[in-house]
């Protein structure tokens, strides 16, 4: 798992039959740019987990992704050591 920020949408007018349903967003993972499945309604400018390979696609009920988004993570309000 790596974590990330969403910079943007990606939009495809056709896309294969087990992809309809997927929404893609780039996510920079500080060395570069991806483009991830979002499986839970992130947005620009949202830091999330993504998860890659083979596991994004069983993820992802086996389509051929290899990037999900599956977690918007939010900031540490706890205190150290806690």
């Amino acid at each position: 798992m790596k974590t990330g920020i969403v910079t943007g949408s990606v939009w495809a007018t056709r896309k294969a039959d087990c992809l309809q349903r997927q929404t893609f967003l780039t996510v920079d993972m500080g060395d570069g740019k991806i483009v991830a499945s979002d499986q839970v309604g992130a947005g620009v400018g949202d830091r999330v987990l993504v998860v890659l390979g083979k596991t994004a696609a069983k993820y992802c009920m086996e389509a051929p992704i290899d990037a999900a988004i599956v977690a918007i993570l939010d900031e540490n309000k706890g205190k150290e050591g806690a």
